[in-house]
């Protein structure tokens, strides 16, 4: 027989495992035969069954008949030095091939990480306590933040701000003329709405006229500053988030710390006066867009001639209503550029928080519009506007 062929003959063989003990409670194991996946091979019990059977302190492997192995061999030997540790046995794996203890060393060198198991769910009284924690923990953050940007105002307006113009420019068109396209299609879509429904219900007193009505008295006291309030919540503040989130997992923000630039002079004043400076105008124009989608309702359904839409609509409207409307945008434009810069600061160090942040900046602006729009309307009440 030749020599290839003879280590062929080897290789066919079914890898086995012998267990010889010793003296002094040695345990020598001889491992013969090709070691490969899919084939048949010695089962770790059987380990288990020579140590019940014999007192052993240290277990001996040996190696030297084995013909090929994979990593079958590897995962055995594993197998039997995980059942040696668990009864305090030591395990000699000098007679083992140099890649088997090398790699074995390799997994021993990095811990087993332990399996977490699930937080059990707190009692509801626990989590009402929970949920007040994390909101008195967000307003206190929320109102320190808002005492590091009012002196970042007045260094702003003095002239005493690290800022660029360009920046500045940039970003109020971002906030603006950029922001006119969804602007321009929801206002409209909103008029036709408001006039559709408005005009089913009075058809039915033969009152189609104050259609122009409904749609202009909704658009300026309430529904104009609440569709750009919404949209820019969804565009702008999550641009915002997002961008300081960003330049907070690259580090920039800390490399302008440390060049001893104020993040909120540099980064967060600018987006606050952009965009409060454009709400108003955006405001007044998905106004007259609002009516104007109103008008096609008008005019086209209900046979109303442009003037007289024209001419009710603006008999309808006071300029009280007008300024109450832009008042409301405003204050959105603060609550939009306030939140998304303060989540995009309180970002984490991964891509993971930078979307976290995002969301969070458009889910807390969206409340926090609705609460302020309540808020708003119960003042105007009171004031008898």
């Amino acid at each position: 027989m030749t020599v290839s062929a003879a280590t062929q003959a080897e290789s066919a063989l079914p890898a086995e495992a012998r267990f010889e003990p010793g003296a002094d409670g040695v345990l020598s194991v001889r491992l013969g035969g090709a070691w490969r996946l899919g084939a048949a091979r010695p089962a770790p019990v059987e380990v288990v069954r020579a140590l019940d059977a014999h007192p052993t302190r240290r277990i001996v492997l040996d190696a030297s008949a084995v013909a090929s192995w994979d990593t079958s061999l590897l995962t055995w030997v594993a197998s039997v030095a995980q059942i040696a540790r668990a009864r305090e046995i030591a395990v000699d794996r000098s007679g083992l091939p140099p890649g088997i203890d090398r790699l074995i060393q390799l997994s021993e060198a990095v811990p087993e990480r332990a399996v977490r198991e699930p937080a059990a769910t707190p009692p509801w009284l626990a989590q009402v306590g929970i949920a007040a924690s994390d909101l008195w923990k967000d307003t206190l953050e929320l109102l320190a933040f808002l005492g590091r940007i009012v002196p970042a105002l007045g260094r702003l307006v003095t002239f005493r701000a690290p800022h660029r113009p360009g920046d500045f420019q940039l970003l109020m068109q971002d906030a603006g003329v950029q922001a006119l396209p969804i602007v321009t299609l929801v206002s409209v879509i909103v008029g036709l709405i408001l006039a559709f429904v408005g005009a089913v219900q009075l058809r039915l007193f033969g009152a189609d006229l104050y259609v122009a009505n409904l749609v202009g008295i909704a658009m300026v006291r309430e529904m104009g500053a609440m569709v750009v309030g919404i949209v820019m919540a969804g565009r702008t503040g999550a641009a915002f988030a997002a961008q300081l989130g960003t330049m907070k997992v690259t580090e920039e923000i800390d490399a302008l710390t440390t060049f001893g630039i104020s993040a909120v002079d540099f980064l967060v004043v600018p987006r606050i006066v952009a965009l409060v400076v454009m709400m108003p105008f955006l405001v007044l124009y998905a106004i007259v867009l609002g009516i104007a989608g109103g008008a096609i309702v008008g005019v086209g359904m209900l046979d109303v001639s442009a003037e007289l839409y024209v001419d009710q609509t603006f008999s309808a409207i006071k300029l009280a209503d007008l300024w109450g409307g832009l008042f409301r945008g405003s204050v959105y434009g603060v609550l939009i550029a306030i939140i998304g810069c303060l989540r995009g600061m309180q970002c984490g160090s991964n891509a993971a928080a930078v979307g976290e942040a995002t969301t969070s900046a458009v889910v807390t602006t969206l409340v926090l519009i609705v609460v302020a729009d309540g808020v708003i309307a119960v003042l105007f009440n009171l004031l008898g506007i």
